[in-house]
């Protein structure tokens, strides 16, 4: 398939899980229309900032990387738009990491 089904079933997927109770949304401020994020989203986004901080990379050159834009890592940075999947999966492996999905440990 391409990308838009693949952005398109992540977000019905993120729906689904947010319909549930199981992602908790902030409210962002300073918006034209009420928008509400993913909390979790929020913290992945910080957490690429500081690698890339701590790597000593600049936006640009996280940009050239990925093959895109310094404005487009700006934006994605400063929580105005959403990376795909795919986008933020080139932005951490540019940034010498990689994604895992774990299971998590049962609580009791």
């Amino acid at each position: 398939m391409g990308p838009f089904f693949d952005d398109t079933m992540q977000g019905l997927l993120e729906a689904v899980e947010i319909e549930k109770g199981n992602i908790p949304l902030i409210k962002k401020e300073n918006m034209p229309a009420p928008t509400y994020v993913a909390a979790s989203e929020e913290k992945l986004i910080d957490e690429l900032v500081r690698i890339r901080k701590e790597e000593n990379m600049s936006q640009n050159q996280l940009a050239a990387l990925t093959g895109n834009k310094q404005q487009v890592i700006s934006r994605i940075e400063k929580k105005e738009n959403c990376p795909s999947l795919k986008l933020f999966y080139n932005m951490v492996n540019a940034l010498g990491y990689e994604l895992q999905i774990v299971k998590k440990a049962n609580i009791e």
